[in-house]
């Protein structure tokens, strides 16, 4: 196996998440989280996205379940193990990555589509920057 994700530490105590070398053609995985939290994670990615550190990959926004979904490499959903999100195996279920990005009906669509950013998002910069926007999202709703 090979480890996903050099360029940024995982959290104290984090267990390292390790995940197979995707193969090419595969479907990535599924990482769901909370639109606040998620949002907040997206720009953490991107400020911190740089020559060294890859910028986010594609994200879904479900806006009849308030989540958004960040792809990551397939495999990682057999070691995510971070509260509060929850990583799943999409062989491919639903995937279209050819449709253009408006929202449908209800809401859900491509926060950032495929073609408009690069593959998908290492799941240990994923997993750093969710654990820093839960703790600023916890900071600002203390301060009420």
């Amino acid at each position: 196996m090979d480890s996903i994700g050099t360029n940024t530490a995982p959290e104290a105590g984090a267990t390292p998440l390790t995940v197979q070398a995707p193969v090419a053609g595969s479907a990535p995985d599924l990482v769901t989280v909370s639109v606040r939290q998620g949002l907040e994670a997206v720009d953490i990615i991107r400020r911190g996205a740089g020559a060294a550190v890859p910028a986010v990959g594609p994200v879904l926004h479900d806006g009849s379940d308030g989540t958004l979904g960040f792809l990551v490499p397939p495999g990682t959903a057999d070691a995510w193990d971070l509260p509060g999100s929850a990583c799943t195996q999409t062989n491919g279920r639903g995937m279209r990555f050819d449709l253009a990005a408006a929202p449908t009906a209800g809401g859900t669509g491509w926060l950032l589509p495929p073609e408009a950013v690069g593959p998908v998002t290492d799941p240990e910069v994923l997993r750093a920057a969710l654990g820093e926007a839960a703790r600023l999202i916890e900071a600002a709703d203390n301060c009420r």
